[in-house]
């Protein structure tokens, strides 16, 4: 451990002593109680619990980064196992997460998971992340308990005070592009160099992939998931069958414009226009068009566009580079729920497409009444003689 003490390293790389493992952490449940799980120690149990969201790999690599967090902290800065943290020890880590410290051994800019300059985080975290880190941290513990192997949930006191944390933070999501960037956006796409074969085939798939992640809101995942019979007529009208969080099946209207991608999509790669019953090639293909492609490699084209836009406003118009700097592939999702909620759809249509669980949620991505107010409240000025 020694090493790690140093840097701290990716969970799969990961070899902790026998004194740090958790084989005998002081929170682990007694013999008696009938363990679940086959963990014997404390990585095995995070690797049990990260294991129940294989279908969802979004999910998945968001719950790993923050239990890699903690248990690397744990291992690290406190020099005991996760299984033995107590509730004293998870009030200084959500210290520790408002400003890791030092900052050269915690902090770095983001590397692959094989890189020597890897680290677990970018810099400190927003109070809205460190709510979400500890709701997250909060469901590892529980499932533990639940699972025999720890005796309680260190974050069990803490609950009632998280969960007003959460419902305190702002009541709309600002992690969307605005209708101006957004067009922007969308014209950088369009004026992507298409001289060569190769130039011509990334333009057609950029346009594709933006198309479909902003016109139907898809998580990413769905989209790496999906295959072209997944697109289907029934009665006269397009649809999309989608299979998303809790593998929950459920249909979203494809429109015209999306309709004219898809054909403009399936001709650029000689298929046939519209998809038939039973096809198997993936709707996001790669540039082959033999396979598909995995969520990590569709995140990262959507990073390649955003920084490549964000580059040609980095002095005209600063804020959109900012913003397109920090954009991920989710944030197409955001604006495609708050650009429908703006063009006036209904709220129930918005709730049904979006697959949310309840309407409140779908609410948090009206905007128009701030922007009216705000409108508003330029006649309030002060009046110079």
């Amino acid at each position: 451990m020694e090493n790690n003490a140093l840097v701290p390293i990716p969970l799969e790389l990961l070899n902790a002593p026998k004194s740090l493992s958790g084989e005998s952490g002081t929170n682990r449940a007694p013999a008696f109680i009938t363990q679940q799980i086959s963990a014997t120690n404390d990585l095995q149990a995070v690797q049990c619990w990260l294991a129940e969201f294989d279908q969802s790999p979004q999910t998945q690599r968001s719950y790993r980064k923050e239990a890699e967090r903690l248990l690397l902290w744990s291992l690290i800065e406190k020099q005991k196992p996760l299984s033995s943290l107590t509730r004293d020890d998870l009030r200084d880590y959500q210290q520790f997460l408002s400003d890791p410290q030092p900052q050269s051994r915690w902090c770095g800019q983001r590397k692959p998971r094989h890189d020597l300059n890897w680290r677990p985080f970018q810099g400190s975290l927003s109070g809205i992340s460190i709510a979400q880190a500890i709701t997250v941290i909060n469901a590892l513990f529980s499932y533990l308990v639940e699972a025999g192997y720890l005796s309680g949930n260190p974050l069990g006191l803490m609950r009632r005070k998280a969960k007003q944390f959460t419902q305190n933070r702002t009541k709309v999501t600002e992690r969307f592009l605005e209708q101006a960037l957004w067009q922007a956006l969308v014209d950088y796409i369009e004026a992507l160099p298409k001289e060569t074969p190769r130039e011509q085939k990334d333009y057609e798939r950029y346009r594709f992939l933006f198309h479909l992640l902003y016109l139907l809101g898809p998580r990413v995942s769905e989209v790496a998931q999906a295959t072209m019979q997944s697109i289907m007529q029934i009665r006269g009208k397009w649809w999309w069958q989608v299979t998303g969080k809790g593998q929950k099946t459920q249909l979203i209207p494809i429109n015209e414009a999306m309709l004219n991608a898809l054909v403009r999509y399936r001709q650029f790669y000689n298929l046939p226009p519209l998809p038939q019953p039973g096809e198997q090639l993936p709707l996001f293909m790669n540039l082959n068009g033999s396979q598909g492609i995995t969520s990590n490699m569709i995140y990262r084209l959507v990073k390649k566009i955003f920084l490549g836009c964000a580059e040609t406003f980095e002095k005209s118009r600063p804020d959109f580079a900012m913003k397109l700097k920090k954009a991920s592939t989710h944030w197409l999702r955001h604006t495609s729920i708050t650009h429908q909620a703006d063009a006036g759809i209904e709220l129930r249509y918005i709730k049904r497409s979006a697959r949310h669980e309840s309407v409140e949620t779908t609410m948090l991505y009206q905007h128009a009444e701030e922007e009216k107010w705000h409108e508003a409240m330029s006649q309030h000025r002060i009046i110079k003689k």
